[in-house]
């Protein structure tokens, strides 16, 4: 057995044994760990600064139970009435990506993941032997989504912007003509926040066969939606589906995804479903949507848009900071991930750090104000000094 599946035992204390533990005990234990998890003194900068009256908002959500069947359009007389909040919901983000629903329509999926999989699934059906075109850039989940799904994936390098490079993807297509591509662009790339352009990727891949253009928004469709001058990256500029999220700018406690296909790209099928309601699970929990619409109603579009200003605005000042710190920081136009040299490792420990070869990043979600980009900074610049912590 290789390192990486080698079973480890778990901690004899949280076993589960025979008889039942003792529930003051366990109850301790739990608390033991929210009060570990919760940022503090040790910062966490993938986890927002709100989380507090983001419970507050969602708790008495926590005590229901929703089992969704089918989709959110599909009619039955089991409907618990959480349909309706998950129609709000979806009117919302469609609006993001700059369509209608009577232009697409999708589903609150239990995570981005999910929904990937779906707009895949979908992706799939109209171009039935695809080549999936994804850039170098792009995140991880993709990968994995298509290799679930047993899709031929095909590597396409990225522009020294982190953004996909058309030139290549034409070259990429062209090797395989005639057969469809299934492009994935991503607005939001998981090191660089890049934002690839839905239009230039369409028009390389287009002129060598029947293309399908996917967008991975899970990451930074929501501040792309609020920003001027950015690519075009949506429904709207193209793109025939989309995956979006509220996590991490909306600070929910779990993760919830969003799918969205234009409906012209969801042909009829000889199976016994409606159109819409080709998901790629069946039965499913309403909470995500449930949570989602709580969220967004409590800050309304005008709050959405302040708090994507304020994070683009920390973002901005960031860059200024590191730049007189000396790590040679980036950032993507819009985007709201600051790139920079990979430092010591106590200051990645300290900060919990995301990095890749050598560089680091952070997001200005959550917790990363400016007084966490002076201290941060001060933290970076000691290190390139020298200074232990």
């Amino acid at each position: 057995m290789s390192p990486r599946t080698a079973l480890t035992p778990p901690d004899e204390g949280l076993a589960i044994g025979f008889q039942p533990s003792s529930p003051a005990a366990d109850t301790r234990a739990l608390h033991q760990l929210q009060r570990a998890l919760v940022p503090g003194e040790r910062p966490s900068l993938g986890l927002p600064d709100h989380l507090e009256q983001v419970m507050a908002e969602l708790a008495p959500l926590l005590g229901l139970f929703t089992d969704q069947q089918g989709g959110p359009y599909d009619d039955t007389r089991f409907d618990d009435g959480a349909r309706a909040y998950e129609k709000a919901v979806l009117a919302y983000f469609a609006a993001l990506a700059g369509v209608c629903l009577d232009e697409a329509h999708g589903y609150v999926a239990a995570s981005p993941r999910e929904a990937l999989l779906h707009g895949l699934v979908l992706a799939r059906r109209g171009l039935p032997e695809p080549s999936v075109y994804i850039s170098e850039q792009a995140h991880y989940d993709v990968v994995r989504a298509c290799e679930l799904l047993g899709m031929n994936t095909v590597r396409v390098l990225a522009l020294g912007d982190g953004t996909m490079d058309p030139g290549d993807l034409r070259l990429q297509v062209r090797m395989r003509r005639g057969a469809g591509a299934l492009v994935v662009a991503t607005c939001g790339t998981p090191l660089h926040g890049a934002i690839d352009s839905v239009t230039e990727l369409r028009a390389a891949a287009a002129a060598f066969g029947p293309v399908h253009i996917h967008v991975d928004a899970s990451a930074g469709g929501m501040a792309a939606a609020h920003t001027d001058l950015v690519a075009p990256w949506s429904l709207a500029h193209g793109a025939h589906s989309i995956t979006l999220s509220g996590n991490p700018l909306l600070g929910l406690p779990v993760p919830a995804g969003i799918s969205l296909v234009r409906r012209v790209q969801d042909p009829p099928t000889n199976l016994p479903i409606t159109v819409p309601d080709r998901l790629a699970v069946g039965a499913r929990s309403g909470l995500g949507a449930l949570l989602l619409w709580t969220r967004l109603r409590s800050l309304g579009r005008a709050g959405v848009a302040a708090m994507v200003a304020r994070c683009q605005d920390v973002a901005a000042y960031a860059l200024a900071t590191f730049e007189a710190a000396g790590v040679a920081p980036e950032r993507f136009p819009g985007s709201l991930t600051v790139t920079f040299e990979r430092p010591a490792r106590w200051v990645v420990d300290k900060w919990r750090l995301h990095y890749s070869g050598d560089r680091a990043r952070i997001v200005t979600t959550g917790p990363m104000t400016y007084t966490a980009v002076d201290e941060l900074a001060a933290d970076l610049s000691a290190a390139r000094q020298g200074v232990a912590a």
